[in-house]
């Protein structure tokens, strides 16, 4: 069986990055600290997703979970 994330919010989360920083993206909607993990995945089949900051510049991490270019917003809320 496949679960379904929840939905945090439909639109993308604007986030400036540092060079080099490793950032963990919630995957499954639940985490209270979006867009990034806190833990609250434990007991799904869902798992963070590691981003690594290539520039210090500012990103857009799916708010959805929906994305097919996760940790990044791809405009899938649009079809939600």
């Amino acid at each position: 069986m496949t679960e379904t994330p929840e939905i945090a919010q439909k639109g993308p989360y604007p986030v400036d990055v540092e060079e080099g920083k490793n950032y963990f993206w919630c995957a499954c909607g639940r985490s209270k600290n979006q867009p990034f993990c806190d833990g609250s995945h434990k007991g799904t089949e869902f798992s963070p997703v590691k981003y690594t900051a290539e520039a210090s510049k500012k990103v857009f991490f799916c708010g959805c979970k929906h994305t097919a270019k996760a940790p990044l917003c791809d405009g899938a809320h649009n079809k939600l």
